[in-house]
């Protein structure tokens, strides 16, 4: 099973990255699961979204995990919350920065020593420069389907279409620029 977890501030788009996610994963016929959990509704509160990933049903239902892949949209996340708890010894980090990765992890210090599983790309920018505005779950897709490699990215692009089916194509090409960006320049 792939666990996934994501932290990032309401209004940031995690919820939607995560069941957007799940909806494209749902495709390839895997078991998926795409939940949140955060206090107060209010944009700006932190909070964590998760996504799980098997070949089979998936029964565990519980928010703890021990995941795979932790993604943080919100770059203040990175050194305020406890990004590395109950990782494994493989777990891949994908952080939000304009940072190089050797200043991220240098102020970091649980971070430190695995510097080949740390991934930095400024999705807030890349949101900035093709949707318009602070909207980094679209780049931090992208992000994420270059460092897994779960997904060839045309098929999570045509997959996401269909995913934002709902909005004008102008927005769907914003976002279908901003995925692709952020799969260029992840580090």
């Amino acid at each position: 099973m792939t666990e996934i977890r994501w932290h990032s501030r309401a209004g940031q788009g995690a919820v939607s990255g995560a069941k957007g996610l799940g909806d494209v994963v749902a495709t390839t016929g895997k078991e998926v699961q795409a939940f949140a959990l955060y206090g107060s509704a209010k944009r700006g509160a932190a909070l964590r979204a998760y996504n799980r990933i098997a070949d089979e049903q998936i029964l565990n239902h519980a928010k703890f995990m021990h995941p795979d892949y932790v993604l943080v949209i919100d770059p203040a996340l990175a050194y305020t919350d406890t990004i590395t708890e109950h990782e494994k010894d493989e777990t891949k980090y994908i952080i939000t920065t304009h940072l190089s990765k050797e200043e991220l992890i240098a102020g970091i210090p649980d971070l430190q020593g695995k510097e080949d599983r740390v991934f930095v790309v400024d999705c807030i920018q890349i949101s900035l420069d093709t949707i318009g505005r602070s909207m980094p779950n679209s780049p931090m897709l992208g992000a994420f389907v270059k460092v897994s490699g779960m997904f060839e990215l045309d098929y999570f692009l045509e997959n996401m279409k269909r995913v934002l089916k709902k909005f004008p194509q102008k927005i769907i090409d914003a976002n279908m620029e901003a995925i692709t960006r952020a799969y260029n320049e992840v580090k």
